[in-house]
């Protein structure tokens, strides 16, 4: 086994680098995000589920956005060898092969789906399957090598698992989950803008066009403060829903105080030849605990208070 493999943490067991393999295929810290998201618009929702119809809905849209990912990967080769960030993912690794990436990703996507119809609903099982064709072709195959709006308008994919996890349980829409759909929508472009500065030269060698690369640093900069704003007063739009009460308001103005001064340093920092901005890095940090702390204060405020 090489030295790449064995710095990614690979076994030299043929069974488990394998099953590793297949695992990283899927993404597992994004899945854990898009996993917990779900699971609030589920335990918010006002209906019934049982115990075990909720755990395999969430297998389902696990295993939906594994195959996501397994998808992205698959179609990903020329660019996750090329780029630093995702050189030791399984497929350049050469541990798992691109005809088993795309096996895995249909495979997991369908079964997925099963699940999700069989002990959900038709709505549900709808917007899940919606959600993975979204990533696929219109992100993964148009989107992401075309323009720089590629996350503006990918990132509507991921904002979708809590209005999926909320009509698991009542098959009808509503405010409150939709207001959680604006929150990931607006969140995840200076996320991910925050990445692409932090990895300007990753995504340049590899002909991606991020927002930096397309236009320029400082734009982006100034777009991720902007973004901030536009989330920072998103996210007190679950607030005007009547189930939500001041313990969620409290925590997310602390949250929002310091999602907003993170943007700011990031903005006034400047940039270092051949130095990557370690500011960026925080940001990306400081957002994915944002936006966990957010759905969580929603899960403190509807315990307490219910």
């Amino acid at each position: 086994m090489d030295a790449k493999s064995l710095e990614a943490g690979y076994s030299n067991n043929f069974l488990l680098r394998k099953f590793k393999g297949y695992y990283e295929l899927m993404k597992p810290r994004v899945m854990s995000l898009v996993i917990f998201t779900a699971f609030v618009g589920m335990f918010l929702a006002p209906g019934q589920i049982t115990l075990l119809n909720s755990f395999l809905v969430i297998v389902a849209i696990a295993l939906g956005a594994g195959s996501s990912a397994a998808i992205n990967m698959w179609f990903d080769e020329d660019i996750d060898k090329t780029m630093e960030r995702t050189k030791l993912r399984p497929i350049p690794l050469g541990i798992v092969s691109k005809n088993e990436a795309l096996v895995v990703g249909i495979l997991t996507g369908t079964i997925s789906l099963i699940l999700m119809q069989w002990f959900s609903n038709s709505l549900a099982t709808s917007l899940l399957l919606f959600t993975i064709l979204f990533y696929v072709f219109i992100y993964t195959f148009w989107l992401k090598r075309t323009t720089s709006l590629n996350i503006v308008i990918g990132g509507a994919a991921g904002a979708i698992p809590p209005i999926i996890g909320w009509t698991a349980v009542v098959p009808e829409l509503n405010f409150l989950p939709i207001s959680l759909f604006v929150i990931i929508f607006f969140w995840t472009p200076p996320h991910f803008w925050a990445l692409s500065v932090y990895r300007y030269n990753d995504y340049k060698n590899a002909n991606v066009p991020m927002l930096p690369n397309v236009s320029s640093i400082e734009d982006t900069k100034k777009q991720i403060v902007y973004y901030a704003v536009i989330l920072i007063l998103s996210s007190y739009l679950p607030y005007l829903d009547s189930n939500i009460g001041i313990i969620y308001f409290t925590i997310v103005t602390i949250l929002n105080l310091l999602l907003f001064n993170s943007s700011l340093k990031l903005k006034k920092s400047r940039e270092k030849k051949s130095i990557p901005n370690s500011e960026g890095l925080k940001f990306f940090a400081i957002s994915i605990l944002y936006l966990f702390s957010l759905f969580s204060a929603l899960l403190i405020d509807h315990v307490v208070l219910k």
